[in-house]
């Protein structure tokens, strides 16, 4: 792996903010009670708490992204109730049947951008009270999608909307939220998820932490004895003070914000260049994930330097690729790479 330039495969090769260690290494020899009642813990979530007011929320921290979607989505169905989600979503290709290990079915709705819109759940609907199909009782996002796309407050709102008329919770999976937000032309804040959802994640996995995730739970349902889902699915810490520090500086003066944005914009200047160069993209590029359509002999020259993923195949002579900038990309490593691949 020594032999490529960088890695443009995901947004978490790199360790973490420099400020994290700091205050690891600072912290190392204070004694802390456990179980995420340390001093730490409790800063971030005040910090957290200050960005969605007027919600008696629990913010709790865990240790990833599918750890966080097992327990939210576990804890919330009844066994014969099912979780709905993009055929694109993390919990229906990318958690190995995280979500149907613990007996809940994953129902898909296809899209094209990533995105769950209120006329692909209007046919679920019929299934309701039918003793012979699982009933849906929670709608599954991500944002940004697997896709890199970002949802607008409207369809979140028409989502949020559609989901209380059913009695649905609606949960979405934040493990690149901060990239959501800080994306162009992005419209919510953090505010209006905590307004619109019944729980939502913040990812520091992929947002400048060496792991973790938050877990937002609004919904007073889904807040009631969350804590015991938590401890027996595993996801209780003992040393939850090393999460809870992460995400205190993650919070402070909105570094993990300022770090998404940089993420964002070291992708836009590739993407204005792969569109200099006449590339279409598979999606429009908004966010830190780009997915432009490439010859697929230009995308086996860039292979022996980068390292990605090469997302789907388009027609016997393209593919889409995908590229992903983290916090600490550089613009010096986003122009050299354009560079590549203006010599190939």
């Amino acid at each position: 792996m020594s032999a490529f330039i960088h890695f443009f495969r995901d947004d978490y090769s790199e360790g973490c903010h420099p400020n994290i260690l700091r205050a690891l290494e600072e912290t190392a020899l204070i004694q802390q009670i456990g179980y995420g009642r340390d001093d730490y813990s409790i800063e971030a979530r005040a910090a957290i708490a200050k960005l969605i007011p007027g919600y008696d929320a629990d913010i709790h921290f865990v240790s990833g992204g599918t750890q966080a979607n097992l327990v939210v989505i576990a804890a919330a169905l009844k066994p014969y109730q099912s979780v709905v989600a993009a055929q694109t979503g993390h919990i229906n290709g990318h958690e190995a049947g995280a979500i149907e290990a613990t007996g809940h079915r994953v129902e898909i709705v296809d899209t094209t951008d990533g995105k769950v819109t209120v006329d692909r759940l209007e046919p679920l609907v019929a299934q309701l009270g039918n003793a012979n199909s699982t009933q849906p009782k929670m709608v599954y996002l991500s944002n940004t999608t697997e896709l890199g796309t970002v949802y607008s407050k409207v369809e979140l709102t028409a989502l949020s909307a559609f989901c209380r008329t059913q009695g649905w919770y609606l949960f979405l999976d934040g493990a690149r939220l901060p990239a959501a937000l800080t994306a162009a032309g992005n419209d919510l804040t953090l505010a209006d998820i905590g307004a619109l959802t019944d729980a939502f994640s913040i990812g520091g996995t992929k947002n400048g932490g060496l792991f973790g995730e938050v877990l937002v739970m609004v919904h007073p349902e889904l807040r009631s004895g969350f804590g015991y889902h938590l401890k027996q699915r595993g996801a209780l810490l003992a040393k939850g003070r090393v999460l809870g520090l992460q995400f205190r500086e993650l919070f402070r003066d909105n570094l993990i914000f300022e770090l998404a944005g940089h993420a964002n914009a070291q992708a836009q200047i590739m993407a204005q260049a792969l569109e200099k160069l006449g590339y279409p993209f598979l999606v429009p590029p908004c966010s830190n994930q780009l997915f432009p359509i490439l010859p697929k002999w230009v995308i086996d020259k860039l292979a022996e330097k980068y390292l990605f993923h090469v997302w789907q195949p388009i027609d016997r002579e393209h593919a889409a690729i995908r590229l992903v900038t983290s916090w600490a990309t550089t613009e010096a490593v986003c122009t050299q790479f354009i560079r590549e691949l203006m010599s190939v």
